[in-house]
């Protein structure tokens, strides 16, 4: 057997919801497939505090699960820019892509308060929007960038995936991605961000 993991699951776990009935079994079975010791906590944005490093200094990666709201939005941005900073492998999925854009719209676009629309109905511009068609339980093709890190992983140019999703990246900021390291890595058939990642990371990704 190979190294030991551990990965922390940021997110409030919900029995219910689909996407934390399954991610510890996929995780079992990569574990399994590549030989890995592989161990993962979940880990509730509301223990969350203001040393973001003792509380996930100690795990090997970081997974921002779905189903948000999360009961402490600035909790995960915290451990999004943890990961970030620190060069920790981090995925982000559904509520994690969301939230990985608050915190680069914060610390590198300079937005003093980058708002999401499901916290902040009422807000002008909210870098985190509502879809204008909400993708719940929907299906459809996504085309990775060319040279991105995930369409190295999936090895074909699209797929078609299954969102669960109401809130995605506001269009009015999507050109913003165009420079700087956190690039586009797939699009819908209509061209909106589904999926982006962190040039010069090891491994920073993040899909709707």
């Amino acid at each position: 057997m190979k190294n030991r993991f551990s990965i922390a699951l940021i997110g409030d776990y919900n029995p219910t919801v689909i996407a934390h009935q399954t991610i510890p079994a996929a995780l079992d079975r990569a574990a399994a497939e590549g030989g890995l010791r592989l161990e993962w906590t979940w880990v509730h944005t509301s223990d969350l505090g203001a040393d973001i490093v003792d509380d996930l200094g100690g795990f090997s990666a970081l997974w921002c699960v779905p189903a948000s709201p999360y009961a402490n939005t600035a909790g995960a941005v915290a451990a999004i820019r943890f990961a970030r900073e620190t060069g920790r492998p981090f995925l982000g999925t559904c509520g994690g892509f969301q939230h990985v854009l608050l915190d680069y719209a914060e610390a590198v676009w300079g937005l003093s308060m980058p708002a999401h629309a499901e916290l902040d109905p009422e807000a002008p511009d909210p870098v985190i929007a509502q879809l204008d068609c909400a993708l719940v339980e929907a299906r459809g093709e996504i085309w990775f960038t060319p040279g991105s890190r995930l369409a190295a992983i999936y090895g074909v140019p699209r797929a078609t995936e299954t969102y669960h999703c109401r809130y995605g990246l506001n269009p009015l900021y999507a050109a913003r991605l165009g420079v700087g390291p956190l690039q586009v890595s797939a699009r819908d058939a209509v061209g909106d961000v589904r999926a982006v990642e962190l040039k010069g990371h090891r491994f920073f990704i993040a899909t709707l």
